[in-house]
């Protein structure tokens, strides 16, 4: 699992930084696990971020159910030094707005910091997860980054998906 939160949670260098075209495979050394190196396709983590936006109802359903184990959503964080991806945890939603805070130490932008509050519009959020008895239901950007994962990595993390 700390790979899976390292490859989130860096999604952004990859995602958001790079300018492939979409058939185009990204592949990037991440910082926080000296090695680790993520290859998917930049035409699928398109896919899945749409995929995500478009069935953001769901998850402010199953948030106003509240009888998950945890609500998170993915917000891309800009400032001069680049792009990043966060979770942003322990979330509510009001008016349009997300509000939770980072779940992760920044990278590459240093305008934020791990435990602080953010807020994001529907419309920003490139994913949302929820975790019910253990299984993750959301986390689309997940797949494209399982490919990345040794074989029985991968399937452990996908027998935990909910789709």
């Amino acid at each position: 699992m700390t790979r899976l939160l390292a490859s989130l949670a860096l999604l952004g260098l990859l995602f958001f930084t790079s300018a492939c075209s979409k058939t185009e495979k990204v592949a990037e050394t991440l910082p926080v696990d000296e090695g680790l190196v993520l290859e998917y396709d930049a035409a699928e983590m398109e896919k899945a971020v749409a995929t995500a936006r478009t069935r953001v109802g769901e998850f402010i359903t199953a948030l106003a159910k509240g009888d998950a184990e945890s609500y998170s959503v993915n917000v891309p964080i800009s400032d001069v030094n680049g792009s990043e991806q966060f979770w942003v945890g322990a979330v509510t939603y009001k008016d349009g707005q997300f509000t939770g805070r980072i779940g992760n130490d920044p990278e590459i932008v240093q305008t934020v910091k791990n435990g602080q509050v953010w807020t994001a519009s529907q419309e920003e959020i490139s994913d949302w997860m929820f975790t019910v008895d253990g299984k993750i239901h959301g986390g689309f950007t997940i797949d494209p980054l399982l490919a990345t994962y040794p074989k029985e990595e991968a399937d452990a993390l996908r027998a935990k998906l909910v789709r």
